[in-house]
């Protein structure tokens, strides 16, 4: 291998270190241009501060294990980003800093790293990558990978629980499914609050989760208006829904504290690259993903209806962007 075909290989870690480290007078000329007095630095810096309350209660409650399953998903998503560096020649975007963190978030604690390394790929690859990379991706790559796993390997993904509060105990059931069979749920609310009820790795600590959103917004670093119009959208839709058909819409509390409803509202909903820009499109954003995560838990084949609202918004947000800013700027024109 000759001198310059070890420097194209190892320009993207150089630039990137350095962009870390030391940052960079340059201006991007590329997506995505965020609109705050923060830089792009900054911005995966504090999200993934935030991300820290889920991470440590992951450890806690499911061991070590976590740990390596974060660390694996991280390597697989850094050798797909490096290698799209090489060919674009360009530094490795930040962005893989959070979506490294969420996706193995998003996963049962059980799931074998295979999988979850097939997932980690294909999220980058086919929901970042063939879009030409970070800012001009449609779709939450965090949530492609998840929704490609979720289909493919569906037993891993659905049947293979571990219960908190015994770490040696795997349940089949999550309490979103207890509560779709019309079952008596066996956890209290503090339970459900605390993490001590079994989920995905990063979404039952819910107090945590809370105070990492209200972080997020004070930061600035997430718009207010996409996770508190999504949360209260979901509790009118279930509050009507379950005076009108309670055998088939959860009450608006269990609808809040199960699931990952509170850890997609304000971590992966909030995306700035896949969610809308304008404020009246953020409030339709949340409006539309509120109904269709209580349609698709209440009516649909799948307990949870999170992430495959936030993907089916996600093709929307151009649309709705750009309908409301030609309808604001139309009467000008005219």
């Amino acid at each position: 291998m000759g001198k310059n075909d070890k420097n194209l290989i190892f320009r993207p870690i150089k630039l990137t270190v350095e962009s870390l480290f030391k940052g960079t007078n340059s201006v991007t000329s590329r997506n995505p241009h965020i609109r705050s007095n923060i830089n792009l630095k900054h911005f995966m810096l504090i999200a993934m501060v935030a991300l820290l309350p889920s991470t440590f209660a992951a450890v806690y409650y499911y061991g070590i294990r976590m740990l390596y399953l974060i660390g694996f998903t991280y390597f697989v998503a850094f050798l797909v980003e490096w290698a799209f560096a090489i060919f674009r020649k360009e530094d490795i975007n930040e962005g893989i800093l959070v979506t490294g963190l969420i996706f193995p978030l998003t996963l049962p604690p059980t799931i074998p790293f295979w999988i979850a390394g097939v997932g980690m790929a294909f999220g980058i690859f086919f929901g970042k990558e063939v879009f030409g990379g970070t800012g001009r991706n449609i779709f939450n790559p965090a949530l492609v990978g998840r929704l490609f796993i979720t289909i493919a390997f569906p037993t891993y993904m659905s049947s293979m629980w571990i219960n908190p509060s015994s770490p040696d105990a795997v349940t089949s059931a999550t309490p979103l499914i207890f509560l779709r069979a019309n079952e008596t749920l066996p956890f209290s609310l503090w339970d459900l609050m605390i993490g001590t009820a079994p989920g995905s790795i990063g979404e039952t600590f819910r107090i945590g989760i809370i105070i990492a959103g209200l972080f997020l917004i004070v930061t600035r670093v997430i718009h207010w208006r996409v996770p508190i119009v999504y949360l209260g959208t979901v509790v009118v839709a279930s509050y009507f829904g379950h005076l009108l058909i309670p055998s088939e819409v959860v009450q608006p509390v269990y609808q809040l504290l199960t699931g990952g409803l509170l850890f997609g509202a304000f971590f992966m909903a909030t995306d700035p690259v896949s969610s809308p820009y304008t404020k009246a499109g953020q409030v339709v954003y949340g409006i539309g993903l509120g109904i269709l995560t209580i349609v698709i838990r209440s009516f649909s084949g799948f307990a949870e209806g999170v992430m495959f609202a936030i993907i089916l918004m996600n093709a929307f947000t151009p649309m709705i962007d750009s309908y409301i800013v030609d309808k604001k700027f139309k009467p000008l024109s005219e």
